[in-house]
């Protein structure tokens, strides 16, 4: 007797997920797709509050075939992943946590999306349940796009569907060294490799569940986590990715979304040493992986604080930070006829901070908000000669036909 290979092997990674376990696995009971076409490779890390009970017997039960796997507790979230990855047999694999769900009809979305275009990576939409869920790259369905020219930089998070093959090859697994942040390591790095990757706008997949307990794992760990999570995206994209404007836009994801936040108003309340100390965190990384190419794709006040911590003037990044706290909005100067603004946040054009003038203008698509602003001489040139073109191919296309009508 031949054995099919599932379509897809689902990997739960669980500890001490009750009762949000409950609504999870009927979530996969209730899938649409074929039970035969699905595989389910559940971890326990050693949870005591009858996590492991509960997957067995749903596993005694379920329609499709169940794997459970009780282990001691490894610590983070990497370790049941690249168990049950080492377990799977499907052609693709989805991570799902424990105390989040499924929309009925994703995997069979996900996986016909994944077929017909010949994918490796598909994003379903995520739909937050007391938490937030990211936004910004369910504006439409794609059915194939990578990493540069979409907003799947935002969403490095593991629920998404993989193509087993891919993950293989390149042996890729979790890193267990982190304990924040591994998901997007993981992911970005099947975003590089990937021969394309899916998005599916019109079918909310994934349901993101926030806990009542607050043991959601991306509440959890000290700064320096955050920190070491940075470090590894960050070099992982400098491998990966050569120097020049396509490392940059990835860069500005590590940035704006890991280090930032640590340098927000709340840094005000750390003390002086947690604050010398993540300074220090930050020196290696700003003068590794930090410049301009990154800077202009921030708004103003995300690149004033990065370029204060990259010099280390704490001094003045406290007085951003008091401005952003007390809500106020900054007054703008425009020069140059419009086509330049200047947001005018603490220190701008204080001889004595000498910070530049560059730190404080804002780009095309923050000053577009400002009455008076007008793209530059520099893009209106552009459009008129594109114009100019267009006009010369429309003349040569039909100057065939008066030749003729000459003749």
């Amino acid at each position: 007797m031949t054995v099919t290979q599932p379509d897809v092997s689902v990997i739960i990674g669980a500890y001490e997920a009750m009762p949000y376990l409950v609504e999870c696995l009927a979530s996969v009971e209730a899938q649409t797709i074929d039970p035969a076409r699905i595989e389910v490779i559940a971890v326990d890390d050693g949870s005591t509050d009858g996590t492991g009970e509960y997957l067995e017997e749903f596993a005694a039960r379920a329609p499709m075939a169940v794997t459970v796997i009780r282990q001691e507790n490894s610590g983070g979230p990497s370790g049941p992943r690249n168990v049950g990855l080492g377990k799977a047999a499907g052609r693709y694999v989805f991570f799902l946590d424990a105390d989040d769900r499924l929309g009925p009809e994703a995997l069979e979305r996900m996986v016909a999306m994944a077929d017909e275009n010949g994918t490796d990576v598909v994003l379903g939409k995520v739909e937050g349940v007391n938490r937030t869920a990211p936004k910004s790259m369910w504006g439409k369905t794609l059915k194939r796009t990578d990493v540069f020219s979409s907003n799947i930089k935002f969403t490095l998070s593991a629920q998404k569907l993989f193509r087993r093959e891919l993950l293989e090859r390149h042996g890729m697994r979790f890193d267990e060294s982190l304990f924040t942040g591994e998901d997007a390591l993981f992911t970005m790095e099947a975003y590089l490799r990937a021969d394309g990757v899916s998005v599916i706008s019109d079918y909310t997949c994934y349901y993101l569940v926030g806990r009542d307990d607050g043991k959601h794992v991306t509440k959890s760990g000290s700064y320096t986590l955050r920190f070491d999570s940075a470090r590894a995206l960050m070099n992982l994209i400098a491998d990966m990715v050569p120097a020049g404007s396509k490392r940059d836009t990835l860069m500005v994801r590590p940035f704006l979304i890991t280090l930032l936040p640590q340098f927000g108003p709340k840094f005000l309340k750390d003390s002086e040493e947690v604050q010398r100390h993540k300074l220090e965190l930050a020196k290696p990384l700003m003068d590794a992986h930090w410049n301009e190419g990154v800077a202009h794709r921030l708004k103003v006040h995300e690149r004033l604080r990065l370029y204060l911590v990259a010099q280390q003037r704490p001094d003045l990044l406290k007085d951003v930070l008091e401005f952003l706290r007390a809500k106020r909005q900054a007054a703008a100067i425009l020069e140059k006829r419009g086509t330049r603004v200047y947001l005018v946040y603490p220190h701008f054009r204080s001889k004595k901070a000498g910070i530049p003038d560059w730190v404080y203008l804002a780009e095309p698509r923050e000053a577009r908000a400002f009455l008076g602003w007008r793209e530059t001489s520099g893009s209106s040139f552009l459009r008129r000669a594109a114009r100019k073109v267009r006009r010369m191919l429309r003349g040569r296309a039909a100057s065939p036909g008066k030749r003729a009508a000459a003749a």
